[in-house]
């Protein structure tokens, strides 16, 4: 939607910093309670851009935005003040827009040969077509607006939208700012192109369950979380609890490796390739129990604690549990209250180890995509945490049966 000055876009500089509020941790339900995120009216779809472009530099024609439009409704959000928003007469206060690029379009992207100001409309995806990536054609959300994009990003977490990449080209000093505060990584590769002036948010690795999405070739400082299912893995996590409880917090050895290892399940979190935390996961009849958070101590500034913590709550859901409880450090009962465990009222406080803790629980709706008994018995066989993925009995499958000896004829 507009021009990019070339001293802004021509800088390599990577500017990122630690992110204030990471684009995939946004709370959009608390946003809900003070914004609202709609397609405008084309009147007010003028009047928004007319008010943007004292703001924004070199912004595209009215035509243009009316094309697009008209072509894919979806390219434009506006967002508002609940308190100043009438469901009858919809005005927006600022918005959000977005082209949403067909493969062609991503490429045309990647080899920096995009028109933005004017883009051709066979390069966007129609209404109901899966784009190929998606590239913020302009944000105008001043003020308490900033927070729309939490809403925006709800809505690009729709099937038709989830696991596509976001692709930015700021061309302000705020427009910069605002990715380094969501944490969107400078430098994108589309294709056989690294672009060194988009900013870009990685996705297609976030469309995979949040327990699953260590892999070999993540960024430097990605969080991953992965679930522990060889031995080599135990050891990762003996080694990381050894290092933080026993080192660290002087716990005798029996009294950390307390004989439930082997009947639990542990996950491992990753900054980068760098293992730096784990996780112990223990499965009752009506209730699953966190225990055992370890984070190396050089990693204690980044979110993993929170990466893990929500990837542990997602396992449980899709197992079938909805009630979550745990035994939490009283300096740690803030931290899990985030995640919406409450101490357990009347109950008595617990010292062991040396801490004092207190029961804490937490209810969950069900998962969507629960196990079931009904679930499909080659799901159920699959290794834990990697239901999404035809596993190696399912690839059995294709050979034939073995007779047994009673069948086979003398």
């Amino acid at each position: 939607m507009t021009q990019h000055p070339l001293h802004l876009v021509r800088s390599t500089e990577n500017t990122l910093k630690s992110a204030k509020h990471p684009l995939g941790e946004l709370n959009a339900e608390r946003v809900a309670k003070h914004l609202v995120l709609f397609q405008p009216p084309m009147d007010n779809v003028e009047d928004l851009v007319a008010r943007a472009r004292a703001k924004i530099p070199g912004m595209t024609d009215m035509s243009v935005v009316y094309n697009v439009l008209a072509h894919n409704p979806d390219c434009l959000w506006a967002v508002a003040r609940r308190s100043k928003y009438n469901q009858e007469h919809q005005v927006g206060e600022g918005f959000i827009a977005m082209l949403p690029l067909t493969a062609a379009g991503l490429n045309h992207l990647g080899a920096g040969t995009l028109d933005t100001r004017s883009p051709d409309l066979n390069l966007l995806a129609k209404p109901n077509e899966r784009p190929a990536g998606i590239y913020i054609w302009a944000t105008f959300a001043p003020g308490v607006l900033a927070a729309g994009v939490a809403l925006f990003m709800k809505q690009m977490d729709s099937p038709l939208y989830r696991g596509v990449d976001i692709y930015t080209r700021p061309n302000t000093p705020d427009g910069f700012r605002f990715n380094e505060t969501l944490g969107l990584k400078k430098g994108a590769k589309i294709g056989p192109n690294f672009v060194p002036y988009l900013y870009v948010f990685p996705r297609a690795s976030r469309s995979m369950p949040i327990y699953d999405t260590h892999r070999s070739d993540v960024a430097e400082q990605e969080i991953t979380v992965a679930v522990a299912r060889s031995f080599d893995d135990l050891m990762r996590v003996v080694s990381m609890r050894t290092s933080v409880y026993i080192s660290e917090q002087s716990c005798p050895y029996e009294e950390e490796f307390d004989g439930n290892d082997m009947s639990a399940t542990h996950m491992l979190g990753y900054v980068g390739g760098e293992l730096a935390g784990c996780l112990r996961i223990r499965f009752f009849a009506d209730f699953a129990k966190l225990e055992r958070v370890a984070v190396k101590r050089e990693f204690r500034h980044t979110r993993l604690s929170f990466q893990m913590a929500r990837a542990a709550i997602e396992l449980s859901r899709v197992k079938g549990y909805r009630r979550i409880y745990g035994h939490a450090q009283k300096r740690l009962v803030n931290f899990w209250s985030r995640f919406g465990f409450k101490p357990l009222a009347g109950r008595q406080e617990l010292v062991f180890s040396d801490y004092d803790y207190v029961e804490m629980v937490a209810e969950f709706q069900p998962h969507p995509d629960a196990i079931t008994i009904d679930t499909d018995p080659y799901v159920l066989i699959r290794p834990e945490g990697r239901w999404h993925k035809p596993g190696i009995l399912e690839r059995s499958a294709a050979r034939a049966a073995q007779a047994t000896m009673q069948g086979k004829a003398s």
